[in-house]
């Protein structure tokens, strides 16, 4: 075989592997936001019963739902909001590593929903997937900061240019939205994209 035939080989072997990737992404996103969209029908036909699995703050039997609640919604008006950021920054953050992908919305949702059951008011119930959706954001933009890779670079830059508004999100301003969930959701993705970054001397993820 000629020596010129490897490098072709090797860029149509890195070309399947990233393909790979994203076919991968994209389904366990979907997989994921079709699972959501399924409690809110079965939630529909309970009369909304399944909020209850929502975080309630300061209240220590409530401790374990903030693994249930970014995947629950108020009603399909809720869903269908979180939905396409969802989609997006799911499938961007995923196509940069599944097992990392995995630890990630476990530290989102941990940092998140702390944050929310310490610092939200008395009494209230929060839920949603804009805890993941914050938490995809911080992820992908400390993936830019902290990698210092030409992609993550510039998924991030992309990220900011459809999505930097979001960053309002995490202020106190509308009724009804809890702010804590998209700070402290935030806080998680960055916090992983720290704790997951590449140390020197390893390849890319």
């Amino acid at each position: 075989m000629s020596d010129g035939l490897v490098p072709q080989r090797a860029r149509s072997e890195g070309l399947t592997t990233h393909a790979t990737r994203a076919v991968a992404a994209l389904a366990v996103t979907a997989f994921m936001l079709t699972g959501m969209w399924a409690l809110e029908v079965a939630d529909y036909l309970v009369d909304h019963r399944l909020d209850e699995y929502g975080i309630r703050s300061h209240e220590v039997s409530d401790l374990p739902q903030i693994f249930s609640a970014p995947f629950l919604h108020a009603d399909f008006a809720h869903i269908m909001a979180n939905s396409l950021p969802f989609l997006v920054l799911g499938f961007l953050a995923a196509a940069r590593g599944l097992s990392k992908f995995a630890v990630m919305n476990l530290l989102v949702i941990v940092v998140g929903g702390a944050g929310i059951w310490l610092t939200a008011p008395p009494r209230t119930e929060t839920l949603g997937a804009s805890i993941l959706v914050f938490g995809y954001f911080g992820y992908l933009l400390g993936r830019g900061l902290f990698e210092r890779h030409a992609a993550d670079i510039g998924i991030a830059v992309v990220v900011v240019l459809l999505y930097g508004t979001m960053i309002l999100g995490v202020l106190p301003s509308t009724p009804g939205i809890s702010w804590q969930g998209h700070l402290f959701g935030m806080i998680g993705g960055v916090l992983a994209a720290w704790t997951l970054r590449r140390r020197l001397g390893q390849g890319a993820g």
